[in-house]
């Protein structure tokens, strides 16, 4: 799919240790619908990291001693920056990922939020008083617990959600007092070169936050060298467990995606369940760490959930991610729309039957649903990180669950049902890191922990949860 349209250029110095500069490297950014570049920026090197780390150090002291009233008056005011020129965010972030305008805008909200949830949690940093005389030798004795920053973090962050999953990165960090360099996706570096640009103009300690796209080289040195005391990386699991092998004696957490599966059952309500399950499999092309990836449909209210589902496909609107009616548009580039359409054809020559979907044209990919499939099918077993899913039929609930169990992830899971008992079994059995009830794994509001087990990560986020990471105790005996 290729879309012309008139572009302005735009360009983006990046920013380093409280400066905007320019490197040797340009780097170009496209726009994935049109194929046109639509903005250009520059990719940091050793040279720009270290004076970023460097300006990071000299002001860790002023930084950490900062008050809670002022980083919570800089955190809303960053929040009350991003909203007033929400419109205009949220148009290029729509470009530079092709992510459909409705969901742009959303993202953005979700920006918001998240820093006003920094902002909130920034005057209540954990601390607590201990009584030590529960022994003899405690007698006479008692203990204050403070948390202090960790120091200088490590932010490594995606494409999908380029403005709010940096935000989950830099909003603790200002909150909990920890310096932090990160390192955006070079194919979507704009939305956080917009946000440096109103970090900037806040009374935050210049070299507290800096936003820097990156060449290999300096990449990788965000992983060892030690310096960082914290890398926290959201992207795939082959990248993210590897660098946890080379990230030396430092804090890891690590949000690395699944394929999240949903349950349905008899006592769901099919037409509600449908619209809420098309958006949970479709949304952004699928491209979501939590996107629904499998069903499990009843055998009872297979046919008719099977049915209703296809017949909703076939009425999202494809096309021009600019236009507020959009459903569905590219992929981020044609490199990953070939990656899922080699997936579709092997399932099928594997003996998986398609049930609607499964074209490419350039770098879009049809909605794509697909059944008879079996667990070593890479569509079941691994990450599509595209606009797949998955629908096949179980007998019982347990056999539902344990299906779901049946993956290497354990990110999130999406439950329909109206009975308390398998709400119950489904919270106390289902091997993930969050079970959201009658909706779809792609729930996720931003104060709520968030994170997985098994390859699906370590750690968790969510504001007050990546706050913790960022802090390490201290006691106080007296």
């Amino acid at each position: 799919m290729k879309f012309t349209k008139q572009v302005k250029m735009q360009h983006y110095k990046i920013y380093v240790g409280g400066d905007f500069v320019e490197t040797q490297n340009i780097l170009n950014v496209v726009d994935p619908f049109t194929q046109q570049i639509i903005a250009t920026t520059y990719l940091g090197g050793s040279e720009e990291l270290e004076l970023a780390i460097k300006k990071a150090e000299s002001i860790k002291e002023e930084f950490k001693n900062l008050s809670s009233y002022k980083r919570y008056d800089i955190l809303m005011q960053i929040a009350f920056e991003i909203k007033k020129d929400r419109d205009r965010l949220a148009t290029i972030l729509c470009n530079e990922s092709a992510k459909p305008m409705r969901y742009a805008l959303g993202e953005i909200d979700r920006a918001v939020q998240t820093f006003i949830v920094a902002a909130e949690e920034s005057k209540r940093l954990p601390k607590e008083y201990i009584s030590l005389d529960w022994t003899a030798a405690g007698e006479g004795k008692e203990g204050i617990v403070k948390y202090f920053p960790v120091g200088l973090i490590a932010g490594i962050a995606p494409f999908n959600f380029p403005m709010n999953l940096a935000v989950h990165k830099i909003a603790p960090a200002i909150a909990a007092g920890c310096p932090i360099i990160l390192k955006p996706a070079s194919s979507t570096p704009l939305s956080t070169l917009e946000l440096a640009k109103i970090i900037d103009r806040t009374e935050l300690p210049k070299g507290a936050v800096s936003i820097i796209p990156m060449n290999r080289t300096a990449g990788n040195q965000l992983v060892t060298d030690e310096r960082f005391k914290l890398l926290s990386f959201t992207g795939s699991p082959v990248v993210g467990w590897e660098m946890k092998r080379n990230a030396g004696k430092k804090k890891v957490v690590l949000e690395l995606g699944g394929n999240a599966a949903v349950v349905i059952t008899p006592s769901a309500n099919i037409e509600k369940v449908t619209v809420k399950c098309v958006a949970g499999g479709f949304a952004y092309s699928g491209q979501v760490c939590i996107h629904a990836q499998r069903f499990y449909v009843h055998e009872s209210i297979f046919e008719k959930f099977t049915f209703q589902f296809i017949e909703a496909t076939k009425k999202l609107k494809q096309g021009n991610p600019e236009e507020l009616s959009t459903d569905i548009s590219s992929m981020i580039d044609e490199e990953n729309a070939k990656r899922v359409e080699a997936l579709i054809n092997e399932a099928i020559q594997q003996g998986a039957e398609i049930l609607f979907g499964g074209k490419r044209i350039g770098t879009f990919v049809e909605p794509t649903i697909i059944t008879k499939t079996t667990k070593a099918m890479k569509v079941c077993c691994e990450e599509v990180f595209g606009p797949v899913v998955i629908i096949e039929k179980y007998s019982n609930f347990k056999e539902a669950v344990n299906l779901v169990n049946d993956s290497d992830f354990g990110l999130q899971a999406g439950v329909f049902t109206n009975e308390i008992s398998e709400s119950e079994y489904a919270f106390n059995n289902i091997e993930v890191g969050g079970i959201v009830i009658n909706d779809v794994p792609t729930f996720r509001v931003d104060h709520m922990p968030y994170g997985g087990i098994k390859d699906s990560g370590l750690g968790r986020e969510g504001v007050k949860y990546a706050i913790m990471d960022m802090m390490e105790a201290k006691v106080l005996v007296k």
